[in-house]
């Protein structure tokens, strides 16, 4: 039976779910480490991410603080960035570096950066498809090998995969927006002095740490829809 082949699904999958595991431990362990240690300027948050917006010459986006753990983020749409209220009003090393992340997301913004450009761009039809593209390719699996033995059902599959696939594509383009986001903040840190030394290599690693979660969104991705497309493209058989 298709459905129910859950241990197969855990087999064929295990490495990346190791890896995202092992990655979501190391952003926890980072976090909670550097998040103990305040900086030796007693820079918060909020000044890191004001300082980051100063370098770039970005007057038109709010701070705000938000409710959650990690919840940190910056909303292109509205010009705001969030922050948790330990990053927000926290003065630790782990503070000033997701502020100054979330910040270079802010910068990327005002510089039209290209790769969050085409991630913006794919945000639609990446939240389609994560919703339905599954659904059409379950719908053409029935279509395609069952009663209805219909080629209409097979193209459906293809479809569906492919609106699916682009859960994958999307975690792609990511890693660039990401990396470059922490790149910007782990620069400014270090040319305006905010962390020094250790500090700034206490920063880096938490950056580092949470890089890594994209890393494994994106084998995950790519390992469920080699999953599928394999459970649903398998059966070549016509009656």
């Amino acid at each position: 039976m298709f459905f129910g082949n859950y241990f197969s699904y855990l087999l064929f999958a295990a490495p990346v779910l190791i890896l995202s595991l092992l990655a979501q431990a190391k952003v926890n362990g980072a976090y909670k480490k550097y998040s103990k240690i305040p900086n030796s300027r007693r820079i918060t948050g909020a000044m890191a991410a004001q300082m980051i917006l100063n370098h770039y010459g970005i007057t038109d986006v709010r701070i705000v603080a938000c409710a959650g753990k990690l919840s940190d983020h910056y909303s292109p749409n509205e010009k705001v960035i969030r922050l948790s209220q330990n990053v927000y009003s926290g003065a630790s090393i782990a503070a000033v570096g997701i502020a100054c992340h979330e910040a270079g997301h802010a910068a990327q913004h005002a510089e039209n950066y290209l790769p969050n450009k085409i991630r913006t761009a794919l945000v639609p039809v990446t939240n389609f498809g994560s919703r339905f593209g599954l659904l059409i390719a379950f719908l053409g699996y029935f279509l395609a090998y069952g009663s209805f033995n219909s080629d209409f059902g097979f193209y459906c599959i293809i479809a569906g995969l492919a609106l699916y696939g682009f859960v994958a594509v999307f975690q792609l383009v990511t890693l660039p927006v990401e990396f470059n986001a922490s790149k910007r903040a782990l620069r400014v840190i270090e040319e305006t002095g905010m962390l020094t030394g250790e500090e700034h290599n206490g920063a880096k690693s938490v950056l580092t740490a949470a890089a890594m979660t994209y890393v494994a969104a994106l084998a995950t991705a790519v390992v469920n829809l080699l999953y599928y497309a394999m459970r649903l493209l398998g059966n070549n058989r016509r009656r």
